[in-house]
Order: C-alpha cells, then structure tokens, then sequence
C-alpha cells in the first residue's frame, strides 16, 4: 500500500463551478478559517486585558503573532486528527508564536477557553465576513431585477401553471417577483448577520475557569464575555450556546432561503431558455463540448445546482440541535463543513445570480408568438366570466369546454370554434368574442402589482449598517484604558467594517 500523502489534495472546486474563483470561496477557505480562529484568539486576550485578566503587553504580542502566514494548515489538520479539531495544535504553534516575540506573554493565549468556543466563534467570523459579500451580490441582483422588471412592465407573456399556458401574465411582473424573493433572502441574512454571536463558555460552559482567575469576583463572567464580543464584532451571547444551536440553525435555515430563492430565478430561466420558448437567454450562454451550436444556460444551471445543494446542507445543521450533554462528540463535529458549504455555495449562487440577471436577454417578439400558440383558449377564464351571467355557470363552462377541444383538434382560434356554437353566437358577436380573445387586454393587475413590488427599495432602514453588531462593555474605566491603549499601538490591527480577504496569498 502507497504511504499516506501528508500534503494533502488542495480543494481547487475542481467539480464546483458555481463557486470556484468567487470571493465567498475565499471567505471561507482553509485560511480564511485559520485566520478567524487567530482572531478568535487574540480577541479573546484582549478581553482579558480589559477586565484585567492580563496585561495590555500580552494582548498586543498574542495580535501580533496570530497571523494566518506563520503557521502550517496541513500540519495543523493533520495533527488536529488526534484530537478531533485543530485548535489543540493551534494553540501550542501559536503560543510558540508568542514565546518567540515575548516569552512571558506566552501563558496568556487560550487562557480559559475550550476548542470549541474558538471554532464557533471563528464560524461566525468566518460566516459575517461572507454574509457581508453576499449581500452585495444579493443587492446587485436586485437592482438588475428591477430595471428588467420596469423595462418590461407591459411586455404581455404567457402565464404557466403546471407546465400549461394559463392567463397571460407580464415579463415585469416574473422579474419583480424574482426581485421580491431576492430582496426576502437579503433581508434574512441581514437579521441573522446581527444576531451571530460570540463563544465563550469555557470547559462546559460554566465559565469556572474565568472566575477562578479572577478570585470569584461573580461579575467577572459576564465583563469578559461583553468584551470578548465586542473584540470580535460579534453579538454577546445571553449564555454559552455549546449546545444551545440558534445561531448556527438560523444561520443554515436563512441560506437555504437564499439559495431558494436565487434557484427560483434559475429555474424559470432555464425553462424559458428552453428552445422551443426561447423567451429569454443568457447574455452570454455556455459552450458544449460535442455541438457547436449550443449556448447553453450555464449560469442558471449551476445556481440551480446550488439551490439544491444547501437545503441538504441545512438539515444536517439542523439535525445538530439535538446535541446530547453540555458539549457533544459528534453532533458539533458534523456542522462545520456543512456550514462552510453552504456559504461558499450560496455566495456563489449569489455572485453567478448576479451576472445572470444583469446579462438576461428577453425577446418579447417571441412571448408574442408563444401567447398565439394555443389560439385564444388561454383566455378562457376571461370568457368564462363573461358568458356566465349570460348562459349560467354551468352552461358557459360546457361551451368552452366544447369549443377549446374543437379548435384544438380543427387548429382553429377559440373565437372562431365559439362563433360556430349557437349558445355563444346568440350572445356574442364574432367581432366581441374576438375582443375577448386578445391576451393583451387581460393582464389583470400586472403592471400595477410591478409598480407596488419595485416601490420596494432595495437599500432599506434596517440593513442601512452592516457593521458589526456590538453590544459594548460598559465596565471598569480598566476597559475604556485598555482600548485605547491597543488603538494606540502599531502592532494591533483593529479589523473594523471591513476586513482584509483572509484567504489571498501572503
């Protein structure tokens, strides 16, 4: 047997195209990961500074050293095997990372903590950062969207209700409704985006050891767990959620949402591509490897593939609720890949919906052509409600009933099978009945429902501020002292609204 490759196989999204390249595949790699759980960790020093834990000095030298470039990813994942995370291996490279720039400082990282607080606080950094790339891809969508929707207000297609033609519907009316969902999905991650929360709660979530170094002093917990979100920018947990699992299920049920929705607009573009449609098109379509003819709707199809991707995901994280004891073996585990692949999926959705609907080709001439198809039987509704007070309910139906069959199986327009029965043309007039028939004429509250749908702005009053969620600490003056302290020192990056990329090469 071949000896075990320890590089590792880089996951390059090889069969993953609907993320590959994006920046959400960035946000949530390997690095981007490292770095956050560096982050955690320096932030969690930090707090301890702030309630005196720990000297301001240890704080700045433990920012300086957790930097993603000094240390080894495989090697961390490789050692991590033995026992069950990476932080365990983390913590002895970092504080070895400490010790060489201040070796006294080097007692102070991961003081108090479990694994698990800095892999789920890490999480949450990681899953803010993309969330925050995915609601501009989100919005970018939208106002796509909307000029299509507006553009296209009055642009009469057929409506289509289980694969048929139904009424006659307005091209503005689907892409207001695909701006709708988007703007629905944007919202949801903005309100989960706010409420993520830090971790802290120690060896099974009492917080004993936080105490235990601060004497007993019984206010000392919940100091250290306000400071410990505001340095990461994180929301402040009521309680440790080692096994309380609300932020990560609402996290997953909010991108699944998303992912939804942007395979809702996948799914009526690949259907409209279609040949024989041909009402719409991608503005650039995707080649095939044995037709030359083809301009296949690529994009549609891998948001369609992301769209069916996530729920799975989702429901493993949601099957991670039911986590057994105050911190479980197993159900902890099985949430962080999944969580991660939603994301990353989801970003990319999120980026390629963005392109589709900015490039969408919409060729009214031929939802024109598609609306003649079945010869006027689509606005059988129409003549059904005006045939009723005149022949009664039942007779009217029977009547329409007759003709469509007739003028289905004769290839003739429904106005004309109609004028050959008695019941109509004793009521109607040929010229009436073919008044009746012209789809343009009955779109019901189309364009007004696009007017009320597109009054929907697209940045609205509460995601006005996407930074982060910080409920500050108002403690000891030790607080406000230490703060400034580290602001003023050049070895501490404060990572505000905005972040660098994690993941880009050193």
């Amino acid at each position: 047997m071949d000896p075990v490759d320890e590089r590792g196989g880089a996951d390059g999204a090889l069969l993953a195209p609907v993320r590959a390249g994006r920046a959400a595949e960035a946000a949530t790699g390997d690095r981007a990961v490292l770095q956050a759980m560096l982050d955690a960790e320096a932030a969690l020093t930090r707090a301890q500074a702030a309630v005196g834990l720990a000297p301001e000095r240890a704080a700045r030298t433990v920012t300086a050293a957790a930097r993603a470039e000094r240390f080894d990813i495989r090697s961390l994942a490789l050692r991590g095997r033995a026992g069950g995370n990476p932080v365990i291996p983390l913590v002895a490279d970092l504080t070895s990372a400490v010790a060489e720039l201040e070796p006294e400082d080097a007692e102070f990282v991961h003081q108090g903590a479990t694994s698990q607080d800095i892999v789920d606080t890490a999480l949450m950094l990681v899953a803010v950062r993309t969330l925050d790339l995915i609601r501009g891809d989100l919005e970018r969508t939208a106002d796509a969207l909307g000029a299509l929707a507006a553009g296209h207000r009055d642009t009469v297609m057929p409506g289509r209700t289980l694969t048929q033609h139904a009424v006659p519907t307005t091209f503005g009316l689907k892409a207001a409704g695909w701006r709708s969902l988007v703007l629905d999905a944007r919202d949801r991650l903005v309100v989960v985006r706010a409420s993520l929360p830090a971790q802290l709660g120690g060896a099974a979530g009492t917080l004993a050891a936080f105490r235990a170094a601060a004497d007993g002093d019984p206010d000392m917990e919940r100091a250290l767990t306000a400071a410990f979100a505001y340095e990461t920018g994180l929301a402040e947990p009521a309680l440790p959620w080692h096994v309380l699992r609300t932020p990560v299920a609402d996290l997953a049920g909010a991108l699944a949402f998303c992912a939804g929705a942007l395979g809702k607009i996948a799914a009526d573009v690949l259907v409209l591509s279609r040949t024989e449609i041909g009402e719409v098109a991608e503005g650039t379509g995707g080649a095939s490897s044995a037709m030359p003819h083809k301009q296949n709707p690529v994009r549609a199809a891998l948001v369609a593939s992301a769209a069916r991707q996530v729920p799975a995901l989702a429901a493993v994280l949601f099957s991670s609720l039911a986590a057994e004891d105050e911190r479980p073996a197993g159900a902890w585990h099985a949430e962080w890949q999944p969580l991660l692949d939603a994301l990353r999926l989801t970003g990319g959705a999120a980026g390629t919906a963005a392109e589709l609907s900015a490039g969408l080709r919409v060729f009214p001439a031929r939802m024109r052509a598609n609306l003649s198809l079945t010869g006027g039987r689509l606005l059988t509704e129409r003549l059904t409600a005006h045939l009723t007070p005149l022949l009664g309910r039942a007779m009217a139906r029977d009547l329409l009933t007759t003709a469509s069959r007739r003028a289905t199986d004769e290839g003739k327009e429904l106005a004309e099978a109609l004028a050959e029965d008695p019941r109509a043309s004793a009521v109607l007039s040929p010229e009436k009945l073919r008044e009746l028939t012209v789809p343009e004429t009955y779109v019901g509250a189309a364009p007004g429902l696009t007017d009320r749908a597109l009054s929907r702005p697209t940045h609205s009053g509460q995601d006005q501020d996407l930074g982060p969620v910080r409920r500050i600490f108002a403690g000891p003056e030790r607080l406000a002292r230490h703060l400034a302290a580290l602001s003023e020192s050049s070895e501490y990056v404060q990572y505000e609204d905005n972040p660098p990329p994690c993941d880009a090469p050193p």
